[in-house]
């Protein structure tokens, strides 16, 4: 598996909740979780997959963490705070997959404008946007 060297990161309120719905809605599969020992609720650090993709996440908390870097949640900032684009085979049928699993589509699959592909934009369950579309930008440069 080629070493990645860009990793989006995220914190979640909810982070078990976070990960069955990416799981579930976006296709991803747990590649580890690391739970606190005392309170499961709480995930210091999870690595998901996806087509051999990762992004890892953790539980929103108060700590040094949070403290340095100021991070928050969507609803913490009260908006969207950055988006992550994922590239796939069939974005009609991943969209299938997500609003069945009750995932909240933004735009639902369409042709890129002014560039080739199809994509789709979806919030997950905490707010964050992603971009799932066929549109590889690796394969355009030349």
């Amino acid at each position: 598996m080629p070493r990645h060297a860009l990793i989006p990161c995220l914190r979640y309120a909810d982070a078990p909740a976070a990960i069955e719905f990416l799981c579930n809605a976006f296709g991803f599969s747990a590649h580890v979780v690391y739970a606190d020992d005392k309170d499961p609720s709480i995930i210091h650090h999870a690595q998901l997959v996806l087509d051999g993709n990762m992004i890892m996440l953790g539980t929103d908390r108060q700590g040094e963490t949070k403290a340095l870097y100021g991070w928050m949640t969507p609803a913490q900032a009260g908006g969207v705070t950055m988006c992550v684009c994922a590239v796939i085979d069939d974005p009609d049928a991943h969209h299938l997959r997500a609003a069945a699993a009750g995932a909240r589509v933004i735009r639902k699959p369409h042709d890129n404008e002014g560039y080739p592909g199809r994509a789709y934009d979806v919030f997950d369950c905490e707010g964050n946007v992603w971009n799932f579309g066929s549109y590889d930008p690796w394969s355009s440069v030349e």
